[in-house]
C-alpha cells in the first residue's frame, strides 16, 4: 500500500475517532463527574447532619429532620441580589424540571438584615419558584450556625457571600456540593436522581 494511501487512512481514523469522542461528550451533556460518578465535588465524608429548626416565609417550621427520607437542595441566597442567586435558582428551577418532579429545595438566607418575609416571597414569585423553594429566614446569630455547617460566608457590606448548592442524601448528609460559577441545571438534576436511585 503506498504510503501516501496509509497516512490518508490513519488520518481518516484519528478524524473519526475525534468525532466519535465529541458526539459522545455532547449527548453527556460536556459533563464531567467525579470518582464516584456524581457532576458535582463529593463533599467530605463524615461531616454529620447539621440539625435546625427556623421559620420560612410562610412562617412554617423548617426542620432537617423533616427533610430526610430523599434527596433535598441546600443553597444559600440573598433576597436583594441582582446577579448570582437569580441565575442559581434558576439553574435549580430548571433541575427540577429536567428530573420530572420536584425535591425539596431550601434558600438559606445570608443577609438576614435585609431578607424579610415580604422579600422572600417576592424573590421566589420573581423567580417562579413559589412553592417549590421555602427560605430559611432569621437572626444571624440563628443563621452562623447553619453557615458554619456548610462552610458559608455571609453577604456583608465589603464581601459576597460564599455561593454554593449542596445536595443532601436521604439521611440528611452533604453529599455533593456546586459552586455556582460550575452549577448546572445538567449536572444538578443528575445527581439528585442518583442519590434516588441509590436510595441515598
Amino acid at each position: 500500500m503506498p504510503a501516501r494511501l496509509r497516512l490518508a487512512l490513519f488520518v481518516t481514523g484519528v478524524l473519526a475517532l475525534a468525532a466519535v469522542a465529541g458526539v459522545l461528550l455532547f449527548a453527556a451533556g460536556g459533563r464531567t463527574t467525579s470518582g464516584e460518578g456524581f457532576a458535582g465535588a463529593v463533599r467530605p465524608p463524615g461531616i454529620p447532619p447539621e440539625e435546625f429548626g427556623l421559620r420560612d416565609e410562610d412562617g412554617h417550621m423548617v426542620r432537617l429532620r423533616d427533610l430526610r427520607g430523599h434527596p433535598a437542595i441546600v443553597t444559600f441566597l440573598y433576597t436583594t441580589c441582582r446577579d448570582t442567586c437569580p441565575l442559581t435558582t434558576q439553574q435549580i428551577r430548571q433541575a427540577l424540571d429536567d428530573l420530572g418532579h420536584d425535591v425539596p429545595v431550601i434558600a438559606v438566607s445570608v443577609d438576614p438584615a435585609h431578607d424579610t418575609v415580604q422579600k422572600a416571597r417576592a424573590f421566589s414569585l420573581k423567580q417562579g419558584m413559589t412553592g417549590r423553594m421555602r427560605w430559611v429566614l432569621g437572626s444571624s446569630a440563628q443563621l452562623q450556625r447553619i453557615w458554619r455547617a456548610y462552610g458559608v460566608a455571609p453577604q456583608t457590606a465589603l464581601e459576597s457571600h460564599s455561593a454554593s448548592t449542596v445536595v443532601l442524601d436521604a439521611e440528611g448528609r452533604q453529599r455533593v456540593g456546586f459552586p455556582t460559577d460550575v452549577l448546572t441545571p445538567e449536572g444538578l438534576a443528575h445527581d439528585v436522581a442518583a442519590l434516588e436511585r441509590a436510595g441515598a
